[in-house]
């Protein structure tokens, strides 16, 4: 009940926004709900004035636009389900994908204030000037800047009450999910409270600048060493704090450009190939990827290497992930589905109870349409959907720290289908997928594993002779204290002796059990 006081305002106002766009029940659905639903439905929109996004008939179209009239915590939601095509369908969900994060710009006086509140100093002993500013979103917005002694800068500053506005929005979408769930037992399999979770994690980086900065920096590190053609602007840590964020300009253009990139003489199918192979390099050599490649934040150098800004949002694949991803990968490119299937099982992805030889069966089914395409007619979000339809199928429950990464990937294959619309994406993910097996299982990688299983291996030997000691210590202070609570008959310390000898055995044992997970 204490729910549905504190949320149930917020959500029925959401609910009247939706009536206006047609889009809480829409009219082709409605003759298949019962009628105290359509009669709720009807007590929502009393008094609410239609729109129609526009006149659009597409619902995907109509749900944006409503997304885009609630504000920024809706835009996040909406560019969130546009990741689950196995939610709300593959029409909706690109629909939703072409949600624009713009809103009108807070007045350059709140911006200032808000930069001498964070950092400690009146702007003009920070910037040389501080210019209007050139890009809005619904968390921050970016303003060009002149450093005091040195470069150009770009200034991110986060919207005035953006935290308090986000945070009771997506405590009521948590509260929402977790009734959705109770209600409806079979939405569980799809995990909207995770989900929900999952988009609070992401909303947490992005309202805390310094995790922004953070990422950025190490993105930086790992470009420098791992990512060819992708550049990361560098960070003003000294005036950067959490509501404030400053970075290195960056001189180019934009990849929404493309006429001007044209004229320059760049050749766009280059980067198309730079987009996705870029992405694939940071999510399975390093683990951490930019999560919002979409066109706006790809700048286009004047030596032709792309620079990605804008780090609010970045994913994390832990190891075993990212061999889930490259296993997956070289699973279809080899179309092998039986070691496709195997990692699916090994994962925990697909319940031990069901069949891996029929899973293995539904992913050629997959794949197998792949092959013999022309590569315009292929498309990496086409199989995704494909295998999310499998996951329901197979009670499959979907992985949280995958949303991002599938988001993401198919975002990037749309950036680099609108530079070459004929790319052939295997073409571009094999020799990567190669290299990674090389590297990370292949002989040199099993001699890794083997000497570092082998040093932590020899540091729990080393430490054996003094933990056998202690527990031996451990074991006489038991024995004595037996002794002390019980007649010193020749049977009690027989018992004490025996209990004495377990004792140690159980603490070599334990040694031995521990010195063996080290090497797993």
């Amino acid at each position: 009940m204490f729910g549905l006081i504190v949320h149930g305002p917020r959500l029925l106002h959401a609910a009247r926004v939706l009536s206006q766009y047609d889009v809480l029940i829409p009219e082709e659905y409605r003759s298949r709900i019962p009628a105290l639903a359509r009669l709720g439905m009807r007590i929502v929109a009393l008094g609410a004035r239609p729109k129609r996004g526009g006149g659009s008939e597409r619902i995907g179209e109509r749900l944006a636009a409503a997304f885009q009239d609630l504000g920024p915590s809706y835009i996040k939601m909406g560019q969130f389900i546009a990741t689950r095509p196995d939610i709300v369908g593959s029409e909706l969900a690109a629909d939703l994908q072409l949600l624009q994060d713009k809103l009108p710009p807070f007045a350059m006086n709140l911006a200032r204030d808000s930069i001498e509140r964070e950092l400690g100093r009146p702007v003009h002993e920070i910037y040389d000037h501080l210019d209007p500013p050139v890009a809005a979103a619904s968390v921050a917005q970016v303003h060009p800047a002149q450093v005091i002694g040195g470069e150009k800068a770009a200034v991110k500053i986060l919207r005035p009450n953006i935290e308090s506005l986000l945070s009771r929005d997506v405590d009521a979408f948590a509260w929402a999910a977790r009734w959705a769930e109770r209600l409806k037992p079979d939405l569980r399999r799809l995990s909207p409270t995770s989900v929900v979770a999952t988009l609070q994690e992401s909303l947490q980086s992005e309202l805390d600048l310094r995790l922004e900065a953070a990422a950025q920096s190490e993105m930086a590190e790992y470009a420098g060493g791992v990512i060819d053609g992708f550049r990361v602007p560098g960070v003003d840590w000294e005036r950067t704090s959490k509501r404030v964020l400053t970075t290195e300009w960056i001189e180019g253009t934009p990849l929404t450009d493309k006429e001007t990139l044209i004229a320059k003489g760049f050749d766009l199918k280059d980067f198309g190939a730079q987009v996705l192979t870029g992405f694939l390099e940071q999510a399975l050599f390093t683990g951490l990827f930019h999560a919002d490649l979409h066109a706006g934040n790809l700048i286009v150098d004047p030596d032709g290497g792309i620079v990605a800004v804008d780090y609010g949002i970045v994913g994390r694949l832990d190891r075993e992930s990212q061999r889930y991803l490259a296993e997956i990968l070289y699973g279809f490119i080899t179309r092998n589905y039986v070691r496709l299937a195997e990692v699916h099982f090994e994962a925990g992805y697909v319940p031990a109870d069901q069949s891996q030889s029929m899973f293995a069966q539904a992913l050629r089914s997959i794949g197998e349409p792949i092959f013999g395409q022309d590569s315009s007619d292929f498309s990496m979000a086409r199989v995704l959907e494909q295998l999310l339809d499998v996951t329901g199928q197979f009670n499959m429950h979907l992985q949280p720290q995958l949303v991002l990464l599938q988001k993401t990937m198919v975002v990037a294959e749309g950036v680099a289908r609108e530079c070459d619309p004929t790319i052939n994406i295997w073409n571009l993910a094999e020799p990567i997928v190669e290299r990674w097996m090389q590297e990370r299982l292949g002989p040199a990688a099993v001699l890794d594993d083997v000497a570092r299983g082998a040093a932590t291996l020899g540091r729990a030997l080393n430490e054996l002779p003094q933990n056998v000691e202690e527990i031996t210590a451990a074991s006489r202070v038991l024995a004595e204290e037996g002794r002390r609570l019980r007649s010193p008959s020749s049977v009690n310390r027989e018992r004490t002796n025996i209990a004495q000898t377990i004792a140690l055995w159980i603490g070599a044992v334990a040694l031995a059990v521990l010195a063996l997970a080290s090497l797993s």
